[in-house]
């Protein structure tokens, strides 16, 4: 094994464990829980180790990167950065999951896309706690019409919430607001069973909130090397 596979084995081993222990303590099973490589700007060889060491989740938030990555490794692929109109096909070309969804407009491009490629996607609608256009997302009062507007579609299920916490809120502020939309969203939507919350940074509080997708990179993977 390789210097660089030892490094990844050791981190995926102890962000296991952490998040095995994180379940037990929050009184929910392991297998409740999928962990997301979130593997933006690593290289393929890094999901190649990861795929081998039997990870079989991964997460891009760019299309060209998950097209690239996609092709190379066999996997359960999911789209998780913010969505452009224009990129649409690219993404629905690659990814089971896409995490970002906020628009009306974009459900329909997508449905339309998938029913020419003949695929089917899973689809997380992205919740903002606060509205700000940044990171994406429609507030709690808005989801109910992009849930129904995806429960008439064919190509598309409805897989639950997704949300990036607003950072000046604080971990258990955050994801508790998150978890009390997601229960009041379940009771209406009761296949929207799926909640994406929690990264490298907070992934152990969002188990604790009920999070059943966490998207882990560099806890895993190190440090992101950002290039222009």
């Amino acid at each position: 094994m390789s210097t660089r596979a030892q490094e990844i084995a050791v981190a995926l081993a102890s962000v296991e464990d952490r998040i095995t222990k994180a379940a037990a303590t929050a009184g929910r099973n392991r297998s409740e829980i999928t962990l997301i490589a979130a593997t933006k700007t690593y290289p393929a060889n890094d999901v190649q180790i990861l795929a081998d060491l039997g990870v079989s989740n991964f997460g891009e938030n760019r299309s060209d990167e998950g097209l690239e990555k996609s092709a190379a490794i066999a996997a359960t692929w999911h789209f998780q950065g913010q969505v452009q109109g224009r990129k649409l096909k690219d993404i629905a070309s690659w990814a089971t999951y896409i995490h970002s969804i906020d628009s009306a407009d974009h459900i329909t491009k997508l449905s339309r896309i998938c029913a020419e490629m003949d695929r089917k996607i899973s689809i997380f609608l992205q919740l903002s706690l606060d509205g700000a256009p940044d990171r994406g997302g429609v507030l709690a009062d808005q989801l109910g019409q992009l849930a129904d507007q995806l429960g008439a579609d064919p190509n598309l299920h409805l897989a639950g919430l997704m949300c990036v916490p607003p950072v000046e809120y604080g971990f258990d502020r955050a994801f508790g607001e998150i978890a009390k939309v997601h229960s009041a969203f379940k009771a209406g939507y009761p296949e929207a069973v799926g909640l994406s919350a929690g990264m490298s940074s907070d992934f152990e509080v969002a188990i604790a909130y009920g999070a059943t997708h966490l998207r882990v990179g560099s806890e895993i993977l190190g440090s992101r090397a950002y290039h222009p």
